[in-house]
């Protein structure tokens, strides 16, 4: 069992930054993929990001290609979403996700455990 934890959050004014943290534990996070998704009210929960388990491969949604950094420290058991430019459609609640496969995957049916999310309220 892999229990996963989102923080950073919160309010931002658009064109601003912020940083997600996913702090893993129950087994190291070292040989896992993961993933961030978000969900806004009414719609489906949508890909943003992946990261194989050695951090060498990444993939981005097109609507954050270029703003949003995924990364990972294995050695502190944490992934990172660095989201700069942000825009009010960037508001959502954002989880992690990880994969027992350690694959980098943008499909949701890969990941096997997921964190309870956090808001992030972009204004205009």
């Amino acid at each position: 069992q892999v229990q996963l934890e989102e923080s950073g959050g919160g309010l931002v004014q658009a064109g601003g930054s912020l940083r997600l943290s996913c702090a893993a534990s129950g087994r190291t996070f070292s040989f896992l993929g993961m993933g961030w998704f978000r969900q806004a009210p009414g719609k489906e929960r949508e890909f943003v990001a992946t990261i194989s388990w050695s951090g060498g491969l990444t993939d981005y949604a097109d609507s954050v290609k270029g703003r949003f950094t995924i990364s990972r420290d294995n050695a502190k058991n944490t992934g990172y979403l660095q989201m700069n430019s942000l825009k009010p459609e960037d508001t959502a609640v954002y989880y992690c996700a990880s994969g027992q496969s350690g694959a980098m995957t943008t499909r949701l049916s890969d990941y096997d455990y997921w964190g309870q999310g956090t808001q992030v309220t972009v204004s205009s």
